[in-house]
């Protein structure tokens, strides 16, 4: 799926850069497919300080990090400042040239700077969305989300929901299958929806914390193709309707339907990936009531039909 390019800068902390290199550097024993061509670039040969102490250098600079089909920004180092001509005129060459733009967190700045977002909708960490609409007031900033996806530009929230733009992408690249191998690698979730709000008190459903909640999300998971309610689930935990609400609220920052239709859409994408079933079967397969839900539901949350997805991944595969 070609090569993949991540700025370091000075002053960064490892972990944002690290996603980057984590789901697209290692190389996955378990995955019997080509993977992506990594490189960490610097703007200037010099070595860069990383907070802790350590320094990091590499050979590959601006010229490299805009040749690359995937270029990333896990952030700048300051939202405030001034984004260097240099860096601004890679990413323009990079976004002519048609390469797939990423920026994690507070990198959306260096986007916003380069011009690559005006008209888009675009998101950043919570706490800079205001700046970064002040700023830039051409952008439709929207504070909610963990990421956008505007196809040749993507931009996700806070660190950890970089890690789940970087699945995200591996799912567009690969299919569901591949996503969900490396996010079991992650011991992460396999699919966050991008439209998931960033801002709740815990990002990911707790376990053991909320043991009875994570109980009810497992037996969800397990019975996707049969009717399922907030009584059904709220039976499961142990927990009053109204109870268990709150609970799943402040456990996964959805609703218990939204987070539903995530799942069924997931499972439908690996039915989509794997078989030759109809859409018709695969839309009740899932747990959805009829076709035309089905369309409906697949078609906001990834912008094209369960058809058309199933003829991208296939050209993709045999390409």
């Amino acid at each position: 799926m070609g090569s993949v390019s991540v700025l370091a800068y000075d002053g960064m902390t490892a972990f944002e850069a690290g996603i980057v290199i984590e789901v697209f550097g290692l190389a996955w024993p378990d995955i019997d497919q080509p993977w992506y061509e990594l490189k960490v670039c610097t703007e200037t040969p010099d070595p860069i300080r990383v907070l802790g102490g350590a320094t990091l250098s590499s050979p590959h600079g601006l010229e490299e990090f805009a040749a690359a089909d995937t270029v990333v920004i896990p952030s700048v180092a300051d939202p405030g400042a001034e984004t260097s001509d240099a860096l601004i005129e890679a990413l323009r060459h990079a976004h002519r040239r048609g390469a797939r733009i990423v920026s994690i967190c507070s990198g959306a700045f260096a986007l916003a700077a380069a011009g690559l977002l005006d008209g888009r909708r675009a998101t950043t960490h919570w706490r800079y969305a205001g700046l970064l609409r002040e700023r830039y007031p051409e952008i439709i900033v929207d504070p909610e989300p963990l990421y956008t996806d505007e196809g040749d530009v993507l931009t996700s929230a806070g660190c950890a929901a970089g890690l789940d733009l970087a699945v995200h992408l591996v799912r567009k690249d690969y299919g569901a299958a591949v996503a969900n191998s490396i996010a079991r690698r992650l011991v992460i979730q396999p699919y966050r929806a991008g439209g998931q709000a960033q801002y709740i008190e815990s990002p990911v459903p707790p376990e053991p914390d909320d043991a009875s909640v994570a109980r009810s999300l497992g037996w969800a998971l397990e019975h996707l193709a049969e009717p399922i309610g907030v009584p059904d689930l709220a039976r499961q935990a142990g927990l009053s309707p109204r109870t268990y609400l709150r609970h799943f609220v402040k456990a996964t920052g959805t609703s218990p339907g939204k987070w539903l239709i995530a799942q069924r859409i997931q499972a439908a994408l690996t039915m989509l990936e794997t078989g030759d079933a109809p859409v018709e079967e695969i839309a009740l397969a899932a747990g959805f009531a009829t076709p035309v839900t089905f369309r409906h539901h697949f078609a906001k949350q990834l912008r094209t039909s369960p058809s058309a997805y199933r003829r991208s991944f296939r050209t993709r595969q045999q390409s």
